[in-house]
């Protein structure tokens, strides 16, 4: 099972601080369970797995094979949730250097509609223009600026390339099941098409068809995915006493360092694969956390490649941090260190080990020192990386993120910031509607 161990941070914070803390925690669990805490409307991912149909992840599936036989690349066109979860878990599981494709038989999978780019937009295009392409546009608006600009572009590209006919079998919609423009496109195009739930926010949305169909796509299990995530579910409600409960424990620790003054929580791993899990994890607890002059600043880093730029800050500079490690019990290969006769790098004394134990041992090193120069430090083990143990350390950063939100005294799931910057870029763009908006910006600019 998927283990947190809080050990070392108990000599950063009163002995009797997580234990204080236990009545909020388990208020919050049942707040979220009761439907009675902040933000009711988007709780719908607390028991989303465990109610998954068969009947979905099948039509999925079938989803998934039409573009895996009709396309060599697939598209995501998404922003935030709407693209991080996928690409969380597909890089995680994929060949670091063959990305989303297995023995020839599953897409590449790329990712458009996450910024504004016009050179990242450029380059992309080039490279589809003599690949036969498909695109799964996930947005429940249709009116994203980043995604319905990409997805503009790439099906005006499809349907040049591949023709009107086979563009509507290779572009699929992930978005809202009434309202919106791109509801209103896929049912005028007549694109197959999935919904994402009214009580799911995007952040939340690895579970749904946002995710599953990308993953599914890139010919990764599905249904251990899910079933991972619903075994977490079971370990994590309010009956699970808090030592047990790793998204409960996870919580706890981290507000209590956050009462104790530690500002900003770092997420490390030693496993590359791990990066986009790291980013996805930002977003959920950014989104969810930071509002009200309140939260913990997350950040990450990648180990042991950022030691080598970021730990000389984190061994010795300012004390407002903490660390929380994913730690990777089991790797999926075996690479052996070799003897060398002239040994001129001074490494024979590692001749026959496996590289993963290097790599544990810079882990270890690096906690011991990093503990020893102030920084608290969460570990939490996964045995492996699998759909299985993925879906669980999902489900528990998310249930994790509900509680903490709860015990901060946030509304984990609105995100009434992330409007500002667009109200001023529709203004500066003349966007019909934002004419008042935009006299006033420009007067501020002027002056």
């Amino acid at each position: 099972m998927i283990k947190i161990d809080i050990s070392q941070i108990q000599k950063f914070i009163p002995q009797s601080a997580i234990k204080t803390l236990e009545p909020e925690v388990t208020d919050a669990i049942r707040k979220l369970e009761n439907g009675s805490g902040a933000g009711n409307d988007f709780i719908g991912w607390m028991d989303l797995a465990s109610k998954t149909e068969k009947g979905l992840l099948d039509a999925i599936e079938e989803t998934a094979r039409i573009l895996r036989d009709n396309c060599e690349v697939v598209i995501v066109a998404g922003i935030g949730g709407s693209y991080l979860g996928s690409r969380a878990v597909i890089e995680a599981l994929s060949n670091s250097f063959v990305q989303s494709v297995r023995d020839g038989k599953n897409p590449q999978i790329l990712f458009a509609g996450h910024n504004i780019s016009e050179d990242y937009l450029y380059e992309l295009t080039e490279y589809i223009k003599d690949k036969k392409f498909g695109i799964i546009n996930i947005s429940k608006s249709g009116t994203t600026t980043e995604t319905a600009l990409a997805f503009r572009l790439l099906k005006k590209q499809c349907e040049d390339q591949r023709g009107k006919e086979t563009a509507r079998k290779v572009i699929v919609a992930i978005t809202d099941a009434r309202r919106g423009a791109a509801r209103v496109c896929a049912d005028k195009e007549g694109y197959r098409s999935f919904i994402i739930p009214d009580n799911v926010g995007g952040r939340f949305s690895v579970l749904t068809p946002v995710g599953l169909l990308p993953i599914a796509v890139a010919g990764y299990d599905i249904r251990q995915l899910v079933k991972g995530a619903a075994d977490m579910e079971g370990q994590t409600t309010s009956t699970v006493r808090l030592e047990d409960n790793p998204a409960a424990m996870y919580a706890a620790a981290r507000n209590a360092l956050y009462r104790g003054g530690k500002k900003i929580e770092i997420l490390v791993n030693f496993q590359p694969k791990l990066h986009y899990l790291s980013e996805w994890w930002k977003q959920l607890y950014g989104e969810s956390e930071g509002k009200d002059g309140k939260g913990i600043f997350p950040a990450s880093v990648d180990f042991s490649t950022d030691l080598h730029s970021m730990g000389q800050w984190i061994q010795e500079g300012e004390r407002t941090i903490f660390e929380t490690v994913i730690s990777v019990d089991k790797v999926q290969h075996s690479v052996l260190v070799p003897a060398d006769d002239e040994n001129l790098d001074g490494l024979n004394f590692l001749a026959g080990k496996h590289v993963d134990e290097v790599n544990k041992m810079a882990e270890l090193g690096t906690q011991l020192a990093h503990v020893d120069g102030g920084v608290p430090n969460i570990r939490i083990t996964v045995p492996q990386l699998n759909e299985y143990w993925i879906g669980q350390l999902i489900y528990m950063f998310e249930k994790g993120c509900g509680i903490s939100g709860y015990v901060l005294g946030v509304n984990p799931f609105n995100q009434p910031g992330v409007e500002a910057y667009k109200k001023n870029m529709f203004a500066l763009l003349g966007k019909p509607g934002y004419e008042e908006e935009s006299k006033k910006i420009l007067s501020r600019i002027k002056k």
